[in-house]
C-alpha cells in the first residue's frame, strides 16, 4: 500500500519504465495499490470487457437503507450549501447493509459489468463508468450523470429532457472539460449526453454520458501519476467546484467513502484503461454494505434523491 504523494511518483516511475501494472486509488487519494501485472495474485483481481458467466440460481437481495428522515437531514446540509453557493453540485452518497446468497468473490464472477475488481475480504466493484482512456497519446473521459428506469413510459426522453438532470450533466460535462485541460490540449466534447444500457437483477436502467478528449504530450508516460493526481477525484462523483464540495461530501456524509468511488485501472505500458470505483460492496466485520448516491442540485427533491440512491443498489447478474 502506498500513502499520499507517493501513489503518484510511483506511478510515474512504473509509466517511465513502461512497466504494465494495476492501480486503485482512494477517494481522497490516500491512499493506493499499485501492482506490476507479472505480480498480480489471487488478493487483488481485475476484469475489463469481458463476458461473464450465468449465475446458476436466482439472485436474493435484501437491502436495509437507512430511514428517509435520516438521509434528509443530510440532503438539506447539502442543499443548504448549495443555496450559499458553495456548491452547484455535490454527490451524496450512503451506506446501505445489505444480504445477498453471494460471497464478494461470487458477486465479483457472475456480475456483467464493463469493469470488475475484487479485493479479498475488503470489497468488490462492478463499475458501470469509464473514468479515463489513453489510447494513441488522447485522453477520454466519460462522466455518467442521470439514471431512470428503462420501464418508465418514454424514460429515455424523460431523461433527456429532464432540466434538473440536464443542469447536473452540464456541470460535470464542464468541470471535466476543466479537469481535462490541466493535463492535455485541444479538449472538445465529441459527444454529448448519450444513452447506454445497464441491466440488472432487478430492471433495466438507462443512463446519460458524454464523452470528453483531449491530446496528451508524447512523454506522457513518465507522467502518468502527475496526470492522475490532477484529474482525481473523479468529477462526477464529488461535484463542482471540486475542493469546496469534497469538503461538503466529508461534513454531510455519516460514514467514510474509503476505496468506493476511487479509481482503478490498467497501464499495458502505453495505453491506459480506468474506471470510477461506483456499485461497490464493502464488507465490513460480517456484513456486507452497499454504498450509493447521485448528484444534488438546487432543483433537487429529498424523496427522489433517497429513491434513486436505494435504487442504485444492485447486482448486474441476470
Amino acid at each position: 500500500m502506498f500513502f499520499k504523494q507517493e501513489i503518484f511518483e510511483q506511478m510515474n516511475k512504473l509509466g517511465a519504465a513502461q512497466v504494465p501494472f494495476l492501480f486503485v486509488i482512494d477517494f481522497l487519494k490516500e491512499k493506493g495499490k499499485l501492482i506490476p501485472l507479472d505480480e498480480m495474485t489471487q488478493e487483488i483481481r481485475f476484469q475489463i470487457d469481458r463476458n461473464s458467466p450465468e449465475f446458476p440460481s436466482e439472485i436474493r437481495l435484501k437491502k436495509q437503507p437507512i430511514s428517509f428522515e435520516n438521509y434528509q437531514k443530510q440532503f438539506e446540509f447539502v442543499h443548504q450549501n448549495l443555496h450559499y453557493g458553495n456548491s452547484f453540485l455535490t454527490n451524496l452518497t450512503c451506506e446501505t447493509p445489505i444480504e445477498i446468497n453471494l460471497s464478494l468473490e461470487e458477486i465479483f464472477i457472475y456480475s456483467k459489468a464493463k469493469y470488475k475488481l475484487f479485493w479479498k475480504d475488503q470489497f468488490v466493484c462492478f463499475s458501470p463508468e469509464t473514468f479515463v482512456k489513453i489510447r494513441e497519446g488522447k485522453i477520454y473521459s466519460y462522466p455518467m450523470k442521470g439514471t431512470i428506469d428503462a420501464a418508465i413510459e418514454n424514460a429515455e426522453e424523460k431523461i433527456l429532457s429532464d432540466k434538473k438532470e440536464m443542469a447536473e450533466h452540464f456541470t460535470i460535462v464542464d468541470l471535466i472539460r476543466n479537469d481535462l485541460s490541466k493535463v492535455a490540449k485541444k479538449v472538445s466534447v465529441p459527444k454529448f449526453r448519450y444513452i447506454e444500457e445497464i441491466q440488472t437483477n432487478e430492471r433495466k436502467l438507462l443512463q446519460v454520458s458524454s464523452e470528453i478528449s483531449g491530446e496528451l504530450p508524447e512523454d506522457y508516460p513518465k507522467n502518468l501519476g502527475t496526470i492522475f493526481e490532477k484529474l482525481l477525484p473523479a468529477g462526477s462523483i464529488c461535484g463542482a467546484p471540486k475542493e469546496k464540495t469534497i469538503e461538503i461530501i466529508c461534513q454531510g456524509e455519516s460514514y467514510d467513502r474509503k476505496f468506493y468511488t476511487g479509481v482503478f485501472g490498467v497501464f499495458d505500458g502505453k495505453n491506459v484503461d480506468s474506471a470510477v470505483m461506483i456499485r461497490f460492496i464493502e464488507k465490513q466485520d460480517q456484513t456486507l454494505v452497499f454504498k450509493s448516491g447521485g448528484g444534488i442540485t438546487h432543483q433537487s427533491k429529498a424523496i427522489d434523491e433517497y429513491n434513486e440512491m436505494i435504487q442504485k443498489v444492485y447486482v448486474p447478474i441476470h
